[in-house]
């Protein structure tokens, strides 16, 4: 147990130097404070925090890179790392509306067209090319870079759910209460890029939502439902953040061996734009890279907000996408003393710390509810909240209601701004005990 807690402390103190290196903002929102020194726990602090959580915070910490070598084993004809590890589909490259004298010097070195998309809400076209036979990816990415610098292409790569949803405890999911009325108050949209949600939960059963993806087949998972069970849930004892809200959720993933990639996010975050949902909650993560960077300033450019988690892969670990893109609220996640778990990822880009670890959520599997740990159950919270505040795609609301936001935050860590809990702490309130809806 030692030797972990002073292995996390190690990492945690080692995030300090990238913060210094770290060249990321947040929406520009000029009333708001500068980011001040990290807040940093002392080894006390975190080995009482430690005692409790090392083995979940272990656990998590690892699940990403765990995953990836899942993944890339029984995969591995669709799909290989790239240079850093990464996930991303084999030999694919993808195109942001990419000039036509590229595409003809393309096909002239070998490169061959898979697919071809115009994603209208980006004003966008996604071309996406094969390398040529006997080239590695990097190889053909590098050419071309090569044959047009200015052109926007990276790996195809794929991006994963932030957070576990699983029973930690003995105690089994007691059956979901009947939904309840609908609430009354003003109607407002919020969107969800995620896995499949299974509606039929009685905590979502009572929800307006609307589904893509997948060719119009449901296709629920575990994640997906948790997430949105966070934004727009509605049952007895069981709180969210937005239960009030019209629901529009894209389904990345459909079962695919190759789900999750940047062209699927894409097209997700188009479709938002074409129902006009102004916030949407992203508790994926995954590598920097150039064609999703593009497609989230041409989302934002039109007025969308976009929530994401900032990741569970550490503290001293790289920052993690989208949630690091600048205009993009990114939100870390605390336990139920107000402390940030110690697997969430640092950096000045942290908008907000909300409720992510040992809370109820809706169980994908029954009609009751699970327990979940990680920032993807942070950032729904986080999107719920804004949400009622940005009626209609709109870049100024929703610098006005970050910024609002901001103020009401509860501050924690060092005074101000800091790249542990960013403006502070919101949603308390909103966190489910797990005892409250689950049978022991």
């Amino acid at each position: 147990m030692d030797r972990i807690l002073s292995f996390i402390a190690s990492a945690i103190v080692a995030t300090a130097p990238l913060l210094a290196q770290a060249q990321l903002r947040l929406p520009s929102l000029s009333n708001l404070p500068n980011l001040s020194t990290p807040s940093l726990p002392t080894p006390g602090q975190l080995t009482q925090q430690a005692r409790r959580d090392v083995a979940p915070a272990v656990d998590l910490t690892r699940l990403r890179q765990q995953r990836i070598g899942e993944m890339l084993r029984q995969r591995s004809e669709l799909i290989e790392a790239d240079p850093a590890g990464e996930l991303m589909v084999r030999s694919e490259l993808v195109l942001s509306s990419p000039p036509a004298s590229l595409m003809t010097a393309a096909r002239g070195e070998g490169f061959t067209v898979v697919r071809e998309r115009m994603l209208d809400g980006l004003d966008l076209q996604f071309v996406t090319v094969r390398a040529p036979a006997g080239w590695d990816t990097p190889r053909a990415l590098r050419r071309l870079q090569e044959l047009d610098p200015k052109a926007i292409v990276d790996f195809n790569h794929l991006y994963l759910e932030s957070g576990e949803v699983q029973p930690r405890t003995a105690a089994r999911p007691a059956s979901a209460s009947a939904p309840l009325p609908a609430l009354p108050g003003p109607k407002f949209k919020v969107g969800l890029v995620d896995g499949g949600v299974e509606t039929q939960h009685a905590a979502l059963r009572g929800s307006s939502i609307h589904a893509w993806g997948c060719g119009g087949t449901k296709v629920a998972s575990a994640h997906g439902t948790a997430v949105a069970s966070l934004l727009v849930g509605h049952a007895d004892r069981f709180r969210s953040a937005a239960p009030q809200a019209t629901l529009y959720a894209a389904d990345v993933y459909c079962n695919d061996p190759i789900g999750g990639s940047i062209e699927a996010v894409a097209a997700a975050l188009a479709w938002l734009l074409s129902e006009e949902v102004p916030v949407v909650n992203i508790s994926l993560v995954g590598p920097a890279n150039r064609t999703l960077e593009q497609v989230v300033k041409k989302a934002t450019a039109k007025g969308m907000l976009i929530v994401a988690a900032v990741g569970n892969d550490g503290p001293a670990s790289p920052p993690l996408y989208p949630a690091a893109y600048a205009d993009v609220v990114a939100v870390t996640a605390i336990d139920a003393r107000g402390l940030v778990i110690p697997e969430a990822c640092r950096g000045p880009h942290v908008a907000f710390a909300a409720p992510g670890s040992d809370m109820a959520v809706a169980n994908a599997a029954s009609n009751g509810f699970t327990i979940a740990r990680g920032t993807s159950f942070a950032s729904p919270l986080v999107a719920g909240i804004l949400a009622a505040s940005v009626p209609s795609p709109d870049s100024s609301a929703a610098q006005l209601a970050v910024a609002a936001l901001a103020r009401r935050a509860a501050d924690a860590g060092a005074p101000g701004r800091d790249a542990v809990y960013g403006y502070g702490i919101v949603g308390r309130e909103l966190r489910t005990e797990p005892a409250f809806v689950m049978a022991h």
